[in-house]
């Protein structure tokens, strides 16, 4: 069935997605995943020679993983609100249960446990399912916080973001609990959090990144090497911030990148220099308008919302999709210390990517227009 045959009068399942769906935020999502597919097949080689693995290792698995995460996207996207929470209430469940599984049974890789392992294969990081799920599960408990007075909304999910922070510091992946942090701070804020709150949780945040840096090892060797280069390994971004010099305004050409032989997470954290190298600037300015356009698209679509349990967790996931996006660009081209977060629907990663279809689902899901969907309802 083509669009061409969905008329506005068809009430079947699909047409009214069709009619009612953001085409424009849909547009955008399946550019990028273009946009992943080809900087994949560019940076995927290289790292798959780097471990001894058949030449389109990484490619192939890709490959297997995307169809998966836009069907994710398209089953979810047809979803009500209702439905929508009712998901993420489950999701959000199951997936911090084997977060804390894998606390206990993980594998270890690097001094962190993200990863469940079934012998020598790996099930992916259930992390990367709660950060979405957790966004609709807050604007459900602020929400209900406002509409009844008499409910613990706000206490609920404030002892939920306490929970997950341990959950993930104990991984430990101090970047996804800050991202964590700072969507539920902004859906509180949103709520309408007193502005006196707006402070305490500033400077509290602003304590915890301080103790932070004298917790974790780790943490300490990122911030101190982004302010003084010479004080530890910076080899990955050094290559980084070279491939953009190579690249210039229009890149080396497809398949012509060299730093990406060298630069061990190519394909994944620096994914956005392998852009840069190969199709320069301008391909970069194209990744960096589409996330923009995403995150003010929702963003606006918010604003004319009345619902507050969809407006809050529209806002939540279009701050969350931004953040990640923010951070890992931002991190290759050396503006802020690295972290090890992908670029949304362009970097490798499996898991990575079925949890953005499953969040960018909801997205789509919660700015359909329902007035319309009301109209052409059976």
């Amino acid at each position: 069935m083509t669009a061409s045959t969905l008329t506005r009068t068809d009430v079947s399942t699909v047409g009214r997605w069709w009619w009612t769906v953001d085409k424009w935020m849909l547009t955008a999502t399946i550019l990028l995943v273009g946009i992943g597919i080809v900087l994949n097949l560019a940076a995927g080689p290289p790292a798959a020679g780097r471990i001894g693995a058949s030449a389109f290792h990484f490619v192939t698995k890709q490959m297997v993983f995307l169809p998966i995460a836009l069907a994710v996207m398209f089953v979810i996207s047809l979803l009500a609100p209702v439905t929508v929470r009712r998901l993420a209430v489950i999701g959000f469940g199951i997936s911090f249960l084997l977060v804390i599984l894998t606390l206990l049974v993980g594998a270890d890789v690097n001094g962190a446990k993200r990863w469940l392992m079934l012998g020598h294969i790996s099930l992916g990081q259930p992390s990367e399912f709660v950060k979405p799920f957790f966004a609709v599960v807050s604007a459900w408990m602020f929400a209900e916080h406002k509409v009844r007075e008499d409910f613990p909304g706000n206490l609920i999910a404030a002892g939920l973001l306490v929970a997950v922070c341990f959950a993930l510091l104990n991984q430990p992946d101090v970047g996804m609990t800050l991202v964590v942090a700072a969507v539920w701070c902004a859906q509180f804020f949103i709520a309408g959090l007193p502005l006196i709150y707006v402070f305490c949780i500033g400077a509290l945040g602003f304590g915890a990144m301080v103790g932070a840096y004298f917790t974790f090892a780790h943490v300490a060797s990122r911030v101190d090497r982004f302010f003084d280069p010479a004080s530890g390994d910076t080899y990955q971004v050094t290559q980084a911030l070279r491939a953009f010099q190579q690249g210039g305004l229009y890149g080396r050409g497809p398949g012509e990148g060299r730093v990406k032989e060298a630069l061990p997470d190519a394909h994944t954290d620096f994914i956005f220099a392998v852009a840069g190298e190969e199709f320069g600037v301008l391909l970069c300015l194209l990744i960096v308008a589409l996330f923009a356009f995403l995150v003010i698209r929702a963003l606006i679509k918010m604003k004319r919302e009345e619902n507050l349990f969809v407006l809050l967790a529209v806002g939540g996931l279009a701050v969350q999709f931004g953040l990640q996006s923010l951070i890992n660009m931002a991190s290759s081209l050396h503006m802020m210390p690295t972290k090890g977060m992908t670029l949304p629907f362009i970097s490798y990663g499996g898991s990575s990517l079925v949890a953005l279809g499953v969040g960018m689902g909801m997205l789509l899901a919660l700015t359909r227009r329902r007035r319309d969907m009301e109209g052409r309802a059976p």
